[in-house]
């Protein structure tokens, strides 16, 4: 059974998302049956190599609220990320472009180390402070995860998995997924929003025991 994630890296509901996720499959009885692919999403695919200026002020902008209210919403988010295990230190993040992030994530698929990837960005961006559009820090990540400095190199200075990521973001389109992260099975039965754990593992048992699709069903989960 296929299971696709669409998500993005800088996106806080995708990483609590991922952790849920995680503590569905562990409950799910044909677990060992499951290949799980991370497929790319970007939430602001203008976005600048780094944004300057206050996280909440820019939060508060965006959605049209006070500066005060969009603290309170970071506050929020920390808690609850706080309760799948997650430290979020937004005070630190650093935010900008996470398309080449999506394809270091592409080029680790190809050895077997995506799943990895992927939360050791997810860590770097929400917990270090670590600004991901950077090519010395997605090379240094890389190597901690086990693949080839000189090859991630080669991969950020030349244009290889752009087109993969494009084709991901199509693909979001075609399936109608506005927001992330989405989970889709077998490209037949899905659902958006970071769900409880229950709530996935019966995604996964549908898609198990009927294979039967149904409409996407969206989910209002606002990100910066």
């Amino acid at each position: 059974m296929l299971v696709e994630i669409w998500s993005d890296i800088a996106c806080p509901w995708c990483y609590v998302g991922k952790r849920r996720f995680e503590k569905a499959l562990v409950a799910f009885e044909q677990r060992d049956e499951v290949q799980l692919l991370w497929r790319s999403f970007e939430l602001d695919p203008t976005a600048p190599a780094e944004r300057i200026g206050d996280r909440a002020a820019r939060i508060a902008e965006k959605y049209g609220m006070t500066v005060d209210h969009a603290r309170a919403m970071e506050q929020r988010m920390i808690e609850t990320a706080a309760a799948e295990g997650l430290d979020f230190r937004f005070d630190i993040a650093r935010s900008g472009s996470t398309f080449d992030a999506h394809r270091v994530v592409h080029f680790a698929q190809e050895h077997g180390l995506q799943d990895t990837m992927k939360e050791r960005l997810l860590r770097a961006h929400f917990s270090e402070g670590a600004l991901v559009s950077e090519h010395e820090t997605l090379v240094r990540l890389a190597a901690e995860v086990g693949l080839r400095e000189d090859e991630m190199r080669e991969v950020l200075a030349g244009d290889r998995y752009a087109a993969e990521v494009h084709h991901d973001e199509r693909s979001a389109e075609q399936l109608g997924i506005r927001s992330v992260p989405t989970f889709v099975i077998d490209r037949a039965l899905g659902v958006s929003g970071a769900q409880a754990p229950p709530a996935l593992l019966e995604l996964l048992r549908r898609g198990w025991n009927a294979g039967v699709g149904q409409p996407l069903v969206a989910a209002d989960d606002r990100v910066a």
